[in-house]
C-alpha cells in the first residue's frame, strides 16, 4: 500500500491538531488509505487494558450503534477492548481511522484491513517518523493526544483509577474538550473529573 503525505497546508490536515497541540502539532502525517476521511466528524474511543464485564458489553453495544449510524470512529485500537471494537466496526460500511503508536512506513497490512482500504473507508494515520518503529508508553501517550486533538467527540469506556488512562483524561479535560463515559459505579472516578454521561451522545 502506498503511503501518502499530509502536510500542514494540506486541506485534509486536521485543524484540531493545530488548535490543541499548538507548537507540538506534527508538520507531516503519514497516511495509508484515503486522507479525505479526515474531513469527517470523528468519534474517538479509548479504554484501559483491564475493564469490568458490564462496561465491555455496553461498549460493544455502542460500537454497533456507531457502525449502524455510519459514524467515523478514530482510535489506536490497541487495548483488548479497543481491538474488539475495531472488529465490530470493520464489519460495517462506515469510515474508520486507525492510529498506530508507531511509524506506518513499511508496516505490514493485516489481511482484514485490505478490503476496507480498497473500499476507501479505512485510513491508517500516523504522525511518527520511520525511526519510531517500536511502541512505547511515551509514544502511546503521544498517539492518544494526537487522536484526541483530531476527534470531535471523545469516549472513554473505562479508565482504571489512578491509571495512565485516567491521567490522560485529566489532560484532555484541561483542553476544555468534553469526554463522555458510561454511567456506572466503575466510572465514578471519571465522573468526578468532569466526564459527561454517554447518554448525552445521542447515538
Amino acid at each position: 500500500m502506498n503511503v501518502n503525505k499530509v502536510y500542514l497546508d494540506n486541506p485534509n490536515y486536521p485543524s484540531g491538531l493545530k488548535i490543541y497541540l499548538g507548537a507540538n502539532a506534527p508538520t507531516l502525517l503519514a497516511a495509508i488509505g484515503s486522507p479525505d476521511i479526515l474531513q469527517n466528524k470523528t468519534f474517538a474511543v479509548f479504554c484501559s487494558v483491564k475493564c469490568p464485564g458490564s462496561i465491555i458489553l455496553k461498549t460493544y453495544d455502542l460500537m454497533h450503534q456507531l457502525r449502524d449510524k455510519g459514524i467515523t470512529v478514530i482510535s489506536g485500537f490497541h487495548s483488548p477492548i479497543e481491538k474488539e471494537c475495531l472488529n465490530i466496526l470493520l464489519k460495517g460500511k462506515q469510515p474508520v481511522i486507525i492510529c498506530p503508536a508507531r511509524s506506518i512506513e513499511g508496516m505490514r497490512i493485516k489481511a482484514e484491513y485490505k478490503k476496507p482500504l480498497e473500499d476507501g473507508r479505512l485510513l491508517m494515520l500516523s504522525p511518527f517518523t520511520e525511526k519510531d518503529k517500536r511502541v512505547s508508553a511515551e509514544i502511546a501517550l503521544e498517539r492518544n493526544r494526537f487522536v484526541s486533538a483530531i476527534a470531535d467527540r471523545i469516549f472513554i469506556a473505562y479508565a482504571e483509577a489512578a491509571g495512565k488512562t485516567e491521567q490522560f483524561c485529566r489532560e484532555i479535560l484541561a483542553w476544555n474538550k468534553p469526554i463522555y463515559t458510561f454511567d456506572s459505579d466503575a466510572n465514578k472516578n471519571l465522573n468526578i473529573l468532569g466526564a459527561r454521561s454517554a447518554a448525552e451522545l445521542g447515538v
